[in-house]
């Protein structure tokens, strides 16, 4: 992805990250990398249920195996909510 200014020039990403660091710097908030941003947006989307396949196209992965070996610590969280939907399913009769 490339991000241009008003004028189509495209943004250096150094000059990108300067106006990020700023950003943050004005809103009191501790200072991140974009890294660091795109890993928690991929964390939540998982934990939310989006599926990994899914998460691994936004991410640009070329294989899901990357997607979940990264995000493997999103894993038992989705395992416990996958348990309690299986459980709700069988025994919502009763």
């Amino acid at each position: 992805m490339v991000f241009a200014t008003t004028v189509g020039t495209p943004i250096h990403p150094r000059n990108d990250y300067r106006s990020f660091r700023e950003i943050i710097r004005r809103a009191g908030l501790r200072q991140v990398r974009l890294h660091d941003l795109r890993h928690t947006a991929a964390s939540v989307r998982l934990a939310q249920g989006v599926p990994a396949r899914v998460v691994m196209e936004i991410l640009g992965h070329s294989q899901i195996s990357v997607t979940l070996n990264i995000y493997a610590h999103v894993a038992p969280k989705i395992t416990r909510e996958a348990a309690t939907r299986l459980e709700g399913a069988l025994w919502s009769g009763e």
